[in-house]
């Protein structure tokens, strides 16, 4: 192959580049269907109660409105017709039955649903709607409910001990902490909604933003009892996610009983303060950590407690106190999880679920403990390393968080750091160097694609994946182009088509390892065929040992002995050789315990009057096997890190207790990052393949790359100023 950025471990650029610059990218509140007409929300004014009565008539009565839904008119939809448990409460599905039924759990809730011909007229009418309620007493605070925690279902999350439990308290040096968390909420530049068609009474088209059309398809299909098969999902395209779009929300099963009842097309897009309100965000939570060592820095014990906001009408929990377990070696470790039931919307995975908060707790309590042991806490973490998972007893498909240590504090100039805080000034502002290590599960999932390999030489694989941003349809490029030997402009990947056959949920950073498997098991089956049809001059080789590239397949001694794919086809006459596989995960998770990895580095300045953090410098190490694309990765990694920013020093939703209702709710007020907060973020990667996992030896790291970030620089403001700030985001007040 010529070029190498296009086989796996190159630097191609994204395949749809140019669709999304120009603006030709089609996302679903960009498609027009016949007959298309517009959903508005009306929210609950309450926090807790029922509502007593919902004046709709001045809505119905204005110019362009074709119905206004609620609980007293909406279709019935036949899963909520009954209390049997099913799929649609499973963690994907609504959760919350829209308009069911009279009861309101959280302000901003949906409770009715304006349809017009215009979107401007839908947003008139809906404002004319009014409701009486009956109030309850409503709880928003997390804080003044810690004790009304309690111990989740899930059994991956139930009370876990290894050794002495608390034996931290013990240690001859000890630490002992609370960390909070507050919501933070996604906030991706294109809004959620859909676009519901019914082509009959049991057929249905969507466009929809959605990381998973399959798992979108199963959940309607679910709900309202119809064939699987006649349920159609479109999103080609996504505008950002971060875990929002994992499940089927309440407005988008409103919207599909709006068009059911009006017999029209109908496209909801929710407002940017409904996207804090109806859209899951990442949970407030309360931590506490202990963690104690002999004075020669070996751990004596870890104990991590996490208190996790949750709604009060379902059940969402993350992996907040995971990574504990199994970081680090300690013959004595226990964690407690417990949700807290409060009057809000259910939260949703948001980037490194669970493990970039319980990251903040526990890497911030081992740098505590480092200066405790007045020992470098990268010394500390070594001193540390488990040669094998301590929680499962597996050793490692391969783990180089070492090497990462090492490449990372070389690149930020770690010998620069300051040993005692607040000690050193660069252009009258104190100095601080930060780090911590991040981890998440390195997962593969079960998925399908299939391989069209045509006459003129071109190649055409689908899967129903998603792309929420990653890349995705570029690695699945180079996957194929490595194995084909094919050129990458001839070469084709398209996905977010329930028509494809089945991929996953773009979610837990396994897309490359999961699709990417089916699309490499595909080219593979291809090869096979391709040296079947070839005739007696390749017959006989072994597939492996022939050599692909170019578009040709030859004997690895006799390049003599060579045929290019298009003459195969055409000497047998066909216009295309086509295979759909399957690829699975096999045993491997059974005897090795598989996790990407990465070590955050930061220098930040603190201004020594305000109180104003700016990171300075930041190194983002990913330890995630093989590299397959090292341009998309390092945007994934820059991303990641943009992100942990934002977590650390702006991101915070607040409440109005008083009123259950967010008081910050559009994006002048909830802060993210912009350039000026930016710095200069360098990206290395470990790039060693692990032998065990997939084909291509490849983890996710779309995770890693925030994981540890925010307190690599809540460690490095320590550094710099001598506090200890364990409530984020860090800002100013809390410095000066």
């Amino acid at each position: 192959m010529k070029n190498k950025d296009e086989r796996i471990g190159g630097r191609m650029s994204r395949v749809d580049a140019q669709l999304k610059v120009t603006g030709a990218a089609k996302y679903f509140a960009e498609f027009e269907v016949p007959n298309l007409v517009y959903g508005v929300l009306v929210p609950s004014t309450i926090t807790k109660g029922t509502i007593k009565s919902l004046d709709t008539k001045k809505a119905e009565s204005a110019p362009g409105v074709l119905a206004v839904l609620s609980y007293l008119n909406a279709p019935k939809t036949p899963a909520y017709q009954t209390d049997e448990p099913s799929k649609t409460s499973s963690g994907r599905g609504p959760g919350m039955k829209a308009f069911h039924d009279n009861k309101v759990y959280f302000n901003g809730q949906p409770i009715a649903m304006v349809v017009a011909n215009t979107f401007e007229r839908a947003t008139y009418a809906a404002s004319l709607v009014t409701a009486q309620y009956e109030k309850s007493s409503h709880q928003t605070e997390l804080k003044s409910n810690l004790d009304k925690g309690i111990t989740p279902k899930s059994k991956s999350l139930q009370d876990y001990q290894r050794g002495k439990k608390d034996a931290y308290q013990t240690a001859p040096v000890k630490i002992e902490a609370e960390y909070i968390q507050p919501t933070e909420v996604h906030n991706p530049m294109e809004l959620h909604g859909i676009l519901a068609q019914w082509e009959g009474p049991d057929k249905i088209t969507v466009y929809a933003k959605t990381q998973g059309v399959k798992m979108t398809q199963q959940v309607i299909a679910d709900t309202f009892k119809i064939p699987k098969e006649n349920v159609s999902v479109h999103s080609q395209f996504v505008g950002g996610a971060f875990g929002m779009s994992l499940r089927v929300w309440p407005h988008e099963i409103a919207t599909i009983l709006a068009a059911q009842k009006v017999q029209r097309p109908v496209k909801l897009v929710i407002t940017r303060d409904q996207m804090f309100t109806i859209a899951g965000y990442r949970p407030h939570t309360h931590q506490k950590v202990g963690i104690g060592a002999n004075k020669d820095g070996k751990f004596v014990g870890i104990s991590h407690w996490a208190n996790v906001q949750n709604s009060n009408y379902e059940e969402f929990t993350e992996a907040t106190v995971g990574m504990t377990r199994f970081l680090y070696r300690s013959p004595n470790v226990n964690t407690t999880y417990r949700v807290v039931p409060l009057d809000i919307c259910t939260p949703i995975p948001m980037r490194g679920p669970g493990e970039a908060t319980g990251a903040f707790a526990l890497e911030s309590a081992i740098d505590e403990l480092s200066y405790a042991l007045n020992m470098d806490p990268i010394d500390l973490r070594m001193k540390n390393y488990p040669e094998k998972d301590p929680e499962q007893d597996l050793p490692w498909s391969s783990n180089h968080v070492r090497e990462a240590y090492q490449l990372g504090a070389d690149k930020i100039g770690w010998s620069n750091r300051p040993k005692e805080p607040r000690s050193k000034k660069e252009n009258g502002m104190w100095i601080g160097y930060g780090m911590a290590t991040g981890t998440f599960g390195a997962h593969r999932r079960e998925a399908t694609a299939r391989a069209q390999l045509k006459a003129d030489g071109t190649l055409l694989i689908q899967s129903a994946a998603s792309d929420i941003g990653p890349g995705t349809g570029t690695a699945m490029v180079q996957i194929a182009a490595e194995v084909m030997g094919m050129p990458a402009d001839q070469i084709k990947f398209e996905l977010g088509e329930t028509a494809f056959p089945y991929a996953p949920i773009q979610g837990g950073s396994a897309t490359v390892a999961s699709v990417g498997s089916a699309v490499h098991e595909a080219c593979m089956a291809l090869r096979q065929q391709l040296v079947e049809l070839s005739g007696n001059a390749l017959k006989k080789a072994k597939v492996d040992t022939l050599v692909y590239e170019e578009g040709r397949v030859r004997s690895p001694t006799d390049r003599s002995a060579s045929i290019a794919y298009t003459e195969i086809l055409k000497r047998n006459n066909l216009p295309m050789l086509e295979v759909t596989k399957e690829a699975k995960p096999g045993e491997e998770g059974k005897k090795f315990a598989m996790y990407s990895f990465s070590v955050h580095f930061v220098k930040v300045h603190v201004h020594p009057t305000t109180g104003v953090v700016r990171v300075k410098h930041a190194v983002a190490v990913a330890d995630a096997g093989t590299i397959v694309n090292h341009k998309t990765a390092s945007s994934q990694m820059m991303g990641g890190a943009v992100g942990g920013i934002g977590m650390a020093l702006q991101e915070e939703a607040v409440i109005d207790h008083r009123y259950g209702r967010y008081i910050n709710n559009d994006l002048a007020n909830y802060h993210v990052p912009v350039n000026a907060d930016i710095p200069d973020i360098d990206v290395l990667f470990v790039d060693k393949k692990d032998p065990y996992i997939n084909p291509m030896g490849a983890k996710g790291l779309g995770e890693i790359a925030i994981i540890g970030m925010a307190p690599a620089i809540a460690n490095a403001v320590y550094n710099a100023t001598g506090k200890r700030i364990r409530e984020l985001p860090i800002t100013p007040d809390k410095l000066i």
